[in-house]
């Protein structure tokens, strides 16, 4: 599956189930929002911090989807094609970090 036929799953959804775009700053917030779901749940999984008997049952996966479905609205929203930003990200990471990453000694 494509970006594309990803962000066209989320927009058909948005038509039929979600009646609308909330607006962008709205989405901003709720990504934000979400991002602190998955913050919460990998610190105290994978951190220092003790998970409370209430955080247990909480699906990280899930949560990555949530600021995935969000990520997508507002690039659906604001006219992004992640096709082409996925492909421009990899090619300009690859050209700038192919030796820096090999290099780095804290890496070995």
């Amino acid at each position: 599956m494509s970006w594309k036929d990803i962000q066209t799953e989320v927009d058909d959804w948005i038509k039929t189930v979600g009646v609308r775009y909330f607006n962008e700053l709205t989405n901003m917030a709720l990504l934000t929002e979400e991002v602190g779901e998955v913050a919460r749940i990998i610190a105290r999984r994978y951190g220092e911090q003790s998970e409370k008997e209430s955080d247990k049952s909480k699906d990280l996966g899930e949560e990555l989807a949530d600021v995935l479905f969000v990520t997508i609205c507002l690039a659906n929203q604001t006219g992004v094609d992640l096709d082409k930003a996925w492909r421009a990200r990899m090619k300009k990471k690859t050209e700038r970090d192919k030796m820096r990453h090999r290099n780095n000694e804290k890496l070995k």
